[in-house]
């Protein structure tokens, strides 16, 4: 089965930038599983996917606009600490996680930190930088219609939500 919209991928993977390994499912075990044509992946990786089939190998090199786009300036924020859940702990030049009013999340760094107050860059961290990805296709299946109606993957054992 090849892997297209609304099918279910599990796949490992390894981030590369600049040379440096970055985060690697084949480290920590947990495959990736998506659904793809959902949003879930970045454009270039998700390309990449389709039409693979399980156990497929390949290496992608994703530049920043098939990315997380280019880094724009005049991104930096002040934001209230009640926004962080960990604001004791934040230092300048740290990743973390600012809670939307609107709902979700974003990744953002960490600038300043103030007494009531946290300046954030809200660039995604690998803003402008080009992605290098190995993967390992693990499976490729149909979507239940209970994950195209919620728009995500279920992993093998995950229960019901």
């Amino acid at each position: 089965m090849k892997a297209e919209k609304d099918k279910v991928i599990g796949f490992d993977y390894s981030l590369t930038v600049d040379g440096e390994k970055v985060e690697s499912s084949f480290d920590n075990g947990e495959a990736l599983w998506v659904l793809l044509g959902h949003g879930q992946l970045i454009p270039g990786l998700e390309s990449a996917l389709e039409g693979q089939e399980a156990g497929a190998t390949l290496s992608v090199d994703i530049e920043p606009e098939q990315g997380y786009g280019e880094r724009r300036d005049g991104m930096t924020q002040r934001v209230p600490k009640k926004y962080f859940q960990q604001a004791a702990k934040l230092k300048p030049g740290m990743t973390t996680v600012l809670a939307l009013k609107e709902g979700g999340h974003r990744a953002v760094v960490v600038q300043k930190v103030g007494m009531t107050t946290v300046d954030v860059d809200l660039n995604h961290p690998m803003a402008g930088k080009s992605l290098h990805f190995d993967v390992t296709v693990n499976a490729v299946r149909d979507a239940s219609a209970e994950e195209l109606e919620h728009g995500h993957a279920h992993p093998p054992g995950a229960e019901a939500h």
